[in-house]
């Protein structure tokens, strides 16, 4: 079975890469860009639209704000840019915002930013996918009667592209995305040109177009108020800068310098684009609205339900260009495509962060491991399927799905900058060298004025988007952080609960008598009670197996283990392709060529617990190992349970209910006694006890 699931596998996503290959995937700028910065780069595909929208509800009048909300974006990204730029130098381990809240401000408030960035990366998955299949739709009709299932097929696809590895995704999103800035680019110079030294009269499809305003005469805290929104809707063009500073390891060295360097170049590209469509907007007479069936007249009557709303960029294009030409199709094109690809942003920053925060027990072990092409793929999996289920959710609406969006980066952005200001506070306490004192208060003022004003935008956006769908993004923050908190409180709970004593006692010290292969992966009381038992069963030999998956892990296991001078050999086994199984199988098949008349005794330890929903939180590598086993001719598996205080409260509910008369039981008659005697108990083939078959045992 594992070959037939094997072939399609290495099809779809290919052959697996060695562990030692890792310093291959690494990427240089040219290719980290398209990579880290897509989401950023794309959003001004939508950003000024957003704009325009929200200030048409006081009618075209509120246009002429438009450029000093550009101004306040730009002053906005650049402080983002510089104040990231301070992060990746002083932490460019890949924690990002999530690091250095957790360093300098406590878990709490570690795990606010996490759960902020994880909602906000599903979003921006979401977001990109929907906004780039209705641009796409503007041209294939088929796409949008189907937009649900096309958004979810393309999310499948930027999975499978992104399981091939982060390199190889990086090289098939480099192309479309350098096609699109060059086109946005060569039309803001050709629009400019046009305007400043031709005279050409461009003009958009919308220009001749009224609007009609929701609000007529808007003044006073009203129109301060939908300044603000408008402002607040124009930050879409900042979300996704952060991922650079969660994606620090993944650039070639310098790292941090690279990573920086990456950083300023996306800054000054997206505020480039930003400005020069907003102006070209204004020039060309772009008008958006709302509404545009109702809002939008043409000769003064409405135009219609059957009047499609183009994008600003599509309109822009048009006035530029001239309608349906090369250089339009070739953008419309490129603007579609890098905006299905800027959810690659999200695909590189989630399941980095979740493999650091399972590395820190907030989310399941599963997350840390990297899959077969050295990419953490459960985690691109685990944000696909949250991905997909948001754009079922919401009918791919982008209007819709958009209101959700920002309010994660900023609460990111802000708690982040304040972090940094008391990092360099810390390290300004002990620092004597003047010109690096000099350094620091420079970096600690530039995040100073970023926390201030990212905090400031943060209360905009919510105090604008809250009743307008922000809240669902909130209470995605509250379920995060309430997961990851249950989370690590279950494995801490665990590891206090299994940690082996310091002072030898009955689980290590036993007669030894008994030859047997014990898998350990770390000196815990699970471990010590498998090596107790395995003694006394008397073999010939006797010796402890571990994999080496995690050179650091191993290494710690090493020195524990002659710390405590347990008297068994230790073996371990390499693992160049990370996996566990396939080692362990081959090497009890060697034990079984060398000496064929005997047999092979292999002991696991397990834990037993009572809760379904622990089985998802610890590593199921002993159940495939037993499927594998058991199948081996000559070998004998053995399972050594470890019970956790939860498996007693299972066996106690367990035993309420077997005493509980239940409709019928009476004529049923009484329970028999069972092989093993006693009260019905049995003895589970994982070797864990069952109480009426409900209770079943995870893997250590």
């Amino acid at each position: 079975m594992s070959k037939l699931t094997d072939v399609p596998k290495r099809i779809l996503i290919g052959r697996a890469l060695r562990s030692d290959r890792l310093g291959e995937t690494l990427l240089p700028k040219r290719v980290a860009l398209p990579v880290f910065a897509s989401d950023p780069l794309s959003s001004v595909a939508y950003a000024p639209g957003e704009v325009l929208l929200v200030l048409s509800i006081a009618g075209v009048s509120a246009y002429h704000f438009s450029p000093w909300i550009a101004v306040a974006v730009v002053v906005l990204m650049f402080t983002v840019v510089a104040s990231y730029r301070q992060n990746v130098h002083a932490y460019p381990s890949g924690g990002g915002d999530y690091e250095v809240a957790t360093t300098n401000l406590g878990r709490r408030a570690g795990k606010t930013v996490a759960s902020a960035l994880l909602v906000d990366y599903v979003l921006t998955v979401a977001v990109s996918i929907a906004s780039g299949i209705e641009n796409l739709g503007s041209a294939v009709p088929f796409v949008v009667e189907h937009k649900v299932a096309c958004a979810v097929a393309v999310i499948v696809l930027l999975t499978l592209m992104n399981l091939r590895g982060v390199r190889e995704s990086g090289k098939l999103f480099a192309v479309p995305t350098y096609v699109f800035v060059t086109g946005v680019f060569a039309m803001i110079l050709w629009g400019a040109f046009r305007g400043m030294f031709l005279g050409d009269d461009m003009r958009a499809p919308t220009a001749d177009f009224e609007i009609r305003a929701e609000h007529q005469g808007i003044a006073g805290f009203a129109l301060v108020f939908l300044l603000l929104r408008a402002f607040s809707s124009g930050c879409a063009a900042l979300t996704g800068v952060e991922a650079i500073s969660n994606g620090v390891p993944a650039f070639r060295k310098p790292k941090s310098r690279n990573a920086a360097t990456t950083l300023l170049l996306m800054g000054t590209i997206a505020v480039t684009m930003f400005c020069g469509i907003i102006a070209l907007a204004m020039a060309t007479g772009v008008k958006m609205a709302e509404a545009p069936a109702r809002d939008l007249l043409e000769n003064g009557r409405p135009v219609g339900s059957g009047y499609v709303q183009d994008p600003v960029i599509t309109q822009v294009a048009e006035a530029v260009f001239g309608h349906n030409t090369l250089p339009f199709l070739i953008l419309a094109g490129a603007t579609a495509l890098v905006l299905f690809l800027a959810a690659n942003t999200a695909y590189n920053g989630f399941p980095v962060l979740g493999s650091i925060l399972a590395q820190d027990r907030y989310l399941p072990r599963q997350l840390h491991t990297r899959g077969d092409r050295l990419a953490f793929s459960n985690g691109i999996v685990l944000l696909a399927g949250a991905a997909a289920l948001l754009v079922v959710v919401y009918d791919a609406d982008s209007t819709r799905l958009i209101q959700l969006y920002i309010v994660g980066v900023f609460v990111s952005f802000t708690i982040s900058q304040i972090g940094m200001v008391r990092h360099w506070n810390r390290h300004l306490a002990t620092e004597r060298d003047q010109a690096a004192r000099r350094r620091m208060q420079r970096s600690r003022a530039i995040n100073a004025f970023g926390a201030t004003f990212t905090g400031l935008v943060l209360v905009v956006v919510l105090l604008t988007k809250f009743t307008h769908g922000a809240w669902v993004a909130l209470l995605g923050m509250v379920i995060f952080y309430a997961t990851m908190t249950v989370i690590r409180r279950h494995y801490d709970r665990v590891a206090e609960e299994i940690a082996a004593p310091e002072e030898p006692g009955d689980e290590s010290q036993r007669p030894s008598r008994v030859h047997s292969v014990v898998l350990v992966s770390k000196v815990h009381k699970p471990a010590l009670r498998a090596l107790s038992y395995a003694r006394m069963m008397r073999s010939d030999t006797l010796e402890a197996l571990t994999v080496n998956v995690d050179p650091a892990e191993t290494k710690e296991l090493r020195e524990e283990w002659d710390r405590r001078r347990i008297d068994v050999p230790l073996k371990v086994l390499d693992s160049p392709y990370r996996e566990v199984t396939r080692p362990v199988v081959e090497y009890v098949k060697n034990l079984r060529r060398e000496s064929p008349r005997d047999v092979v005794s292999v002991y696991i330890p397990e834990y037993v617990v009572g809760h379904w929903y622990e089985q998802l939180l610890h590593n199921q590598s002993a159940l495939r190992l037993k499927g594998r086993l058991l199948f081996q001719a000559g070998v004998m598996v053995t399972s050594v349970p470890y019970q956790l205080e939860s498996s007693e409260v299972a066996r106690l509910r367990a035993r309420r209910r077997a005493n509980w008369n239940a409709p019928g039981s009476v004529r049923r008659g009484p329970a028999t006694p069972s092989r093993n005697g006693g009260n019905g108990e049995r003895r589970d083939r994982k070797g864990g006890t069952r109480a009426d078959g409900s209770e079943g045992s995870g893997s250590a």
